[in-house]
């Protein structure tokens, strides 16, 4: 009896759990590698970084979820090169073979070349990630109640975010209902509403992934918050207290103890790792261009998926490294990998159905671009909501989220605002 076929998954994002998923059935083997053991639903990380969430409630053990698909094992490991020419994944305490290989390794920040500023500026990606931004903002307003001198006050309650993407705006909207409302009476010293958040987007509108009429929607909204909203402004220097951005010919410094970042994604190092090996052309933000069928050109049994592909056959430009894409990406692949076990006609090339983007920027407010039907305001809202948690992989974390989604609404309570770390103070970060 011939040995099963060896499937190896490298990362447990959208991507990589839908294909193994999809090879529920498949004759094979299939390993799933992940340096987490859980499933993260990053659309919701800017909840837990602004205290709306806990991060247990977006996250699912991977072990729990493929529980009942038996060809399937989780392994808890890093992998930290491709072996493409001995077909191995050598991983940081071992190595395992494969004989198809999906690498859905996901992407980091992107700091354009300032690898410095992000001891400044956290961005948001991991839940380690939101944990530490949500324990800047909480501690800006510690720092602020303790703080004497006027003009330091102010930098402690002025908050900047850096790219007006759908994180960014959404970062900026939680952060001014927080100020607005959920600490409203929390502090005796200072007022929480007195709070200043800038939104830098270095582009002519936030939100430009969407329509212009949308992007004016979502501006709108984040100005009836409060939110100073700056286009066209590209940051120059970000520091310990300030960050600095050029308009035009005009550069503006704003004093501030908060920066958070939004602005940018960097594929994971595998992919120029798996470039050089393969002779296969990474992108500037460092995606492997694949094949019509997301395999690296030149070699069918390696296939890259998510943030970490780059897809241009279908319009041209590479598709969004957003959920969508993941899961539809590795749905694909994991049917092109039974079709070749089965001996079946091999499928067509990918092709991504846009389903549309959705934007939430604050209570009862959002924007949605459906396609054929662009909403905002309410409707807008509760199609996100929908959306989002029809999405969430576990039902038990669904209900949690609906009934703290619920809270909020009613209260503006926000029952996760914790400031963890292994030593939140001293004030000064």
């Amino acid at each position: 009896m011939s040995e099963a076929h060896r499937v190896v998954i490298l990362g447990g994002g959208f991507g990589g759990l839908a294909a193994a998923v999809r090879l529920k059935h498949a004759p094979a083997q299939v390993t799933l590698i992940d340096r987490c053991n859980y499933h993260l639903f990053q659309p919701l990380l800017y909840q837990v970084a602004t205290g709306t969430l806990s991060p247990a409630n977006i996250a699912a053990p991977l072990r729990n979820v493929l529980r009942r698909q038996k060809n399937v094992r989780v392994l808890l490991a890093e992998a930290t090169r491709v072996d493409v020419a001995n077909k191995r994944v050598v991983l940081s305490d071992g190595a395992i073979d494969y004989d198809t290989l999906i690498v859905a390794t996901g992407s980091s920040h992107q700091y354009f070349g300032h690898d410095e500023w992000e001891q400044y500026a956290p961005g948001l990606k991991t839940v380690e990630d939101a944990t530490h931004m949500r324990r800047r903002i909480l501690l800006a307003f510690e720092a602020a109640e303790r703080e004497t001198d006027p003009e330091k006050t102010k930098a402690w309650l002025t908050f900047v975010i850096v790219g007006g993407g759908p994180t960014g705006a959404e970062l900026a909207g939680a952060l001014a209902e927080i100020a607005d409302d959920s600490l409203r009476h929390d502090f005796r010293r200072i007022d929480p509403r007195s709070a200043r958040i800038f939104l830098i987007e270095g582009t002519d509108r936030i939100l430009p992934s969407y329509p212009p009429k949308l992007s004016a929607a979502a501006e709108n909204m984040l100005t009836k918050l409060r939110v100073t909203v700056r286009v066209g402004a590209m940051v120059t220097g970000v520091g310990h207290s300030s960050v600095t951005f050029r308009e035009g010919e005009h550069t503006e410094t704003i004093p501030t103890r908060t920066i958070l970042w939004a602005a940018g994604v960097l594929a994971s190092p595998l992919g120029k790792q798996i470039a050089a090996e393969t002779g296969a052309k990474a992108d500037r933000a460092g995606r492997l261009e694949v094949a019509p069928d997301m395999a690296v050109p030149g070699h069918p049994e390696i296939f890259v998926i998510g943030d970490l592909a780059n897809f241009s056959h279908q319009t041209g430009k590479p598709l969004p490294g957003v959920a969508q894409p993941a899961i539809q990406e590795g749905t694909y692949v994991g049917r092109v990998i039974n079709a070749r076990l089965r001996g079946g006609k091999a499928p067509p090339p990918f092709h991504y159905f846009d389903k549309g983007n959705l934007a939430v920027i604050g209570r009862a407010a959002a924007v949605a671009d459906l396609n054929w039907l662009r909403l905002s305001g309410l409707p807008a809202w509760l199609i996100w909501a929908f959306v989002h948690l029809l999405y969430i992989v576990e039902f038990q974390n669904r209900l949690l989220i609906a009934l703290q989604w619920a809270w909020l609404y009613v209260t503006w309570g926000r029952s996760a605002r914790l400031i963890t770390g292994e030593n939140p103070l001293p004030l000064d970060l």
